[in-house]
């Protein structure tokens, strides 16, 4: 492995070379902290030993520089009295660890060794994804938590198999990309992927969608059609939200997981299918099953294996990642650079991010967009929920996330019903959610 030593003091310097020289690395030093950073980005540099206190700059603005020019080497940092706290925010914001002055010569190796099977560990899942005869997904999920890793390698494993899969997570956290990647990972990768969001259909329309009907089953049927069970035959059904699916219509789910034939309203005859399934719920599914709004032996039949995505402000070292793979997707788009200063990546990690990944981009495309010219500063960017680079207000003070997240939900609604003069059909459709979804939140959100 090939190590870059960035530190001020020359003795230092000049001591981990030799050390880590002994123990088998290939280990270069660099006492100024821009021409490290120019040679990171050019040199293939595994791993980054970086001083607190540098030459021109502090170790997290060195990070941060290197994270937001897109450089990925494992970074450790060397701190000496007085600055462990300047060495904790680095990890906070993605570096690996810390070794503290004065250093041991069994400890910094030590460090090193575990820093190196930590990428190697990485290295094996991106090959495990490779070599289950589909290719790398690394254009579909972007991370480097130890968190998400897990669900990587879990789902890089059970891609192989016909198991369904329910995933589970917050909106935004990315539950429909990780599914693709299933697919993707998996043997059926040639054949479709067939999303359906199950909240976002009128439940009257959604039996229909899913189960295709015959010419003249009801009103309005003027030819056979082919539901979606069919129509994903041979690959991968993705069932989204599928705890807003009324009870009658989880049973006829069950009966085709179970049967592997799908009969079309009002047909006779059922069909036989070979379809993958793979669900998803951003609700707290056992309590949705105990409370009877989940049919138990559904739930049991789909959490065969069970995904479940980490909120993006669990994994704020994924952040700087997923920004530089955003930009590079919106600079092809918009056909003019997108970068992000230092202050604004920092600002941007520091944001709680309510809405997962799904704001991160929402958010990075609208400054993009907007933007002036030039690197995006935190001015350029609009954040709502009172931390990192937008304004500071909080709903009566409290910096509670779930109380926030509530009370925008709760005002939400409220603006919704008013419009709707109390009708919660139409208060539904205006909020793009199912009718059942918006009684389960009313049921849920205490009234203030």
């Amino acid at each position: 492995m090939r190590l870059l030593i960035v530190e001020n003091d020359a003795d230092v310097r000049q001591s981990l070379a030799l050390l880590l020289g002994e123990s088998g690395y290939v280990a270069e030093t660099e006492p100024d902290a821009a021409r490290a950073l120019s040679r990171a980005a050019t040199e293939p540099f595994e791993m980054i030993l970086c001083g607190v206190k540098l030459q021109g700059m502090d170790g997290l603005s060195f990070l941060r520089r290197l994270r937001a020019e897109g450089g990925s080497a494992v970074m450790i940092m060397l701190c000496g009295p007085g600055t462990e706290d300047a060495a904790l925010a680095a990890v906070r914001e993605g570096a690996y660890d810390y070794i503290q002055q004065p250093f041991k010569a069994d400890e910094v190796v030590m460090t090193v060794r575990k820093a190196e099977e930590r990428e190697r560990l990485r290295r094996e899942v991106e090959a495990l994804r490779s070599n289950v005869g589909i290719g790398a997904v690394q254009d579909l999920v972007v991370s480097q938590s130890p968190a998400m890793r897990d669900v990587l390698e879990l789902a890089s494993r059970v891609a192989r198999h016909n198991t369904p899969v329910l995933i589970t997570g917050e909106s935004g956290t990315g539950k429909e990309v990780i599914a693709r990647a299933i697919h993707r990972m998996s043997p059926r990768n040639e054949r479709s992927f067939t999303a359906v969001n199950c909240g976002a259909i009128p439940e009257q329309l959604l039996e229909s969608e899913l189960f295709g009907h015959t010419k003249g089953a009801f009103p309005g049927a003027t030819t056979d059609h082919a539901g979606l069970f069919e129509l994903a035959d041979g690959g991968t059904l993705f069932l989204d939200e599928v705890a807003d699916v009324s009870s009658a219509l989880q049973s006829k789910i069950l009966r085709v997981l179970e049967e592997g034939q799908v009969r079309r309203l009002g047909g006779r005859d059922s069909r036989k299918i070979d379809v993958r399934v793979l669900a998803a719920t951003g609700r707290p599914v056992e309590q949705a099953v105990e409370r009877g709004e989940f049919r138990s032996d559904l739930y049991y039949r789909l959490n065969v294996v069970r995904l479940n995505l980490p909120p993006l402000r669990e994994r704020p070292e994924d952040i700087p990642e997923l920004l530089t793979h955003f930009a590079r997707q919106m600079a092809q788009r918009l056909g003019h650079p997108v970068s992000i200063t230092p202050a604004a990546l920092a600002a941007l990690t520091h944001h709680s991010w309510p809405g997962n990944v799904r704001e991160l981009r929402n958010v990075l495309e609208r400054a993009a967009v907007l933007g002036v010219g030039g690197p995006l500063d935190s001015k350029d960017f609009a954040l709502t929920n009172g931390s990192g680079a937008g304004h500071n207000g909080t709903a009566n003070g409290s910096l509670d996330l779930r109380a926030q997240v509530e009370a925008v939900e709760r005002e939400v609604i409220q603006r919704a019903l008013e419009t709707s003069k109390g009708n919660r059909r139409q208060a539904a459709n205006l909020l793009g959610i199912s009718l059942r979804t918006l009684f389960y939140k009313l049921r849920r959100l205490p009234a203030h």
